[in-house]
């Protein structure tokens, strides 16, 4: 991937939030860090291990440093990044800023339903960025999270944010 992994993750921040304790998303999922859904992808025992925790219980009773985010979320991004390049190899030829952003909501929303994205796919294997960003907007992610959507939407049009 071309883009800086480091903007990708300030963005997340933004849009995602940075929490050190678990909480419930808005669809109330256990949720920690940069959006780490602690219900469907869980930590590992290789990162409780780097976290220097024995089990998740103490990561639900002690909240986690921001170094321990951080690396979580990086380790995310790396999941999403090659879930995402299986399903549609033509991210890996697209300019850093449209990867960003297709790798941002894949983090949002995950693969599997953004691959639902059907016109907006079609689109861009075509190279066409302006009817991808219509996509993007015409969807019910994009009533959900509002400003983000509008912002990388204009980004895949734009090719800059």
């Amino acid at each position: 991937m071309k883009y800086d992994k480091q903007i990708l993750i300030n963005k997340l921040i933004a849009h995602e939030g940075l929490r050190l304790d678990v909480y419930k998303d808005s669809l109330g999922i256990d949720t920690i860090g940069i959006g780490r859904n602690l219900e469907d992808r869980g930590i590992t025992k290789d990162e409780l291990d780097w976290m220097d925790y024995p089990s998740i219980e103490y990561v639900y009773s002690d909240g986690i440093s921001e170094a321990d985010a951080m690396y979580l979320a990086q380790n995310d991004v790396q999941i999403v990044e090659e879930e995402l390049l299986r399903a549609h190899p033509c991210v890996d030829r697209l300019d850093s800023v449209r990867q960003l952003v297709l790798v941002d909501m894949a983090f949002n929303m995950g693969v599997p339903r953004l691959c639902k994205f059907k016109k907006m796919w079609a689109a861009v294997h075509e190279e066409d960025f302006a009817t991808a960003a219509k996509e993007m907007l015409d969807s019910r992610w994009a009533t959900q999270v509002k400003s983000r959507a509008t912002k990388l939407a204009n980004a895949m049009h734009n090719g800059a944010f």
